[in-house]
C-alpha cells in the first residue's frame, strides 16, 4: 500500500521556496516537485552551471542564485539577495569527505552542512514567512557535539565521527530554533527531515574506496532519490507538527513514506544545543532576530 508522495504535494501556487543544493540529488528532486506543484523556486547553488541545466528542466518558475555554503561571505551576499521567500528548505551537504576547511576555517562538513545553513537561515529569517526546512540524516544517531572542539583543530580528524557531529548538528539546530520561534511567539515553523537511505551523488565524494563501497550499496539497499525527497517535500508543504522530525516510515527509517521519525536523545539535548547556538553565532558572526 502506498503512502504519501509528490501527487499529495498541496497547491503551492503564489509561494516561493528556496532549495539549497538544488542542483542535483535531493535538492534537484525537490526544485522539480515543487515547480510542478505551482511553486515558485529559487535553486541555491554552489555549481551555477549544473543549477542551470536543472532549471531549464523545470521551466520559468525556477530561478538560479549563487551560494556557496562553504563561504560566510558568499552566504550574506546571497541572502542579500533575497527580497522575501515563504519556505526555505537547508538541504544541501557533505558526507564524509578527507579533512578539509572552509573559507572561514571550519571543518569542511560542520562548517557547510550546519554553520553555512545556521547563518543562512539567521540572514533570511526575517524574508522568510512561513517555515524553516532543515535536513538532517539518520546518522545523526552517531554524532556527538564537541563544543570544545566543533572544527577538528585538536581532534585527530575522522570522517564519520566528523559527518554524524554535522547532522546531529542539523537537527539540534532545528530543535532550537523551533523553541527560540515559540519562545518569542513567532507563527514561524522550524521542522527537522531526513531521506533514509537515498541514491544520490552525496555517496560519491568521499575521495576513498568507500565511494566504490556505497555505489554497491546504492544499488542493493538504497531507495530512490525521489523517494528520499519526499519526507522534505512533506515537511515543506503539508500542515505539520512545528519542531518534529519526518523520514522514511520503513525498515530502520531507510525507506518509505514520509512520517514521525525518531531521534536520539543527544539530538533532545537543550543545554548542548543552546551551547551550539551561542558557538555558532560566535563563529558565523550571524545573531538572530526574532520580531513576528
Amino acid at each position: 500500500m502506498g503512502g504519501w508522495d509528490t501527487l499529495n504535494i498541496p497547491d503551492q501556487s503564489g509561494r516561493t521556496f528556496i532549495v539549497t543544493g538544488a542542483n542535483s540529488g535531493l535538492g534537484a528532486v525537490t526544485a522539480r516537485a515543487l515547480a510542478g506543484a505551482g511553486a515558485e523556486v529559487v535553486l541555491a547553488c554552489r555549481n551555477v552551471a549544473k543549477g542551470e541545466r536543472v532549471a531549464s528542466g523545470i521551466g520559468a518558475r525556477a530561478q538560479v542564485r549563487k551560494l556557496d555554503l562553504a563561504d560566510l561571505a558568499s552566504v550574506r551576499e546571497f541572502a542579500d539577495s533575497v527580497d522575501k521567500a515563504d519556505v526555505l528548505i537547508n538541504n544541501a551537504g557533505v558526507m564524509a569527505v578527507p579533512l578539509g576547511r572552509t573559507a572561514d576555517g571550519f571543518e569542511m562538513q560542520v562548517g557547510t552542512n550546519h554553520l553555512g545553513h545556521f547563518a543562512l537561515t539567521g540572514l533570511l529569517l526575517d524574508k522568510i514567512s512561513d517555515r524553516v526546512v532543515t535536513v538532517s540524516s539518520g546518522a545523526h544517531r552517531t554524532g556527538k557535539i564537541d563544543l570544545d572542539d566543533l572544527n577538528w583543530e585538536r581532534r585527530k580528524y575522522q570522517r564519520w565521527p566528523a559527518y554524524g557531529q554535522a547532522k546531529l548538528a542539523n537537527l539540534m539546530f532545528a530543535n532550537e530554533l523551533h523553541r527560540r520561534l515559540t519562545a518569542a511567539g513567532s507563527p514561524k515553523i522550524s521542522v527537522a527531515a531526513h531521506p533514509g537511505y537515498a541514491a544520490t551523488e552525496l555517496q560519491s565524494h568521499t575521495e576513498s574506496v568507500q565511494d566504490t563501497i556505497m555505489a554497491y550499496g546504492n544499488r542493493l539497499l538504497a531507495q530512490s532519490a525521489e523517494m528520499g525527497a519526499l519526507p522534505e517535500l512533506f515537511a515543506a508543504t503539508e500542515k505539520i507538527e512545528p519542531g518534529a522530525f519526518y523520514g522514511p516510515d520503513g525498515w530502520l527509517g531507510l525507506r518509505g513514506y514520509p512520517a514521525r521519525s525518531s531521534s536520539s536523545a543527544a539530538s533532545k539535548d537543550a543545554e548542548v544545543a543552546r551551547g551550539l547556538w551561542e558557538l555558532s553565532e560566535k563563529l558565523t558572526g550571524v545573531t538572530y532576530n526574532f520580531g513576528k
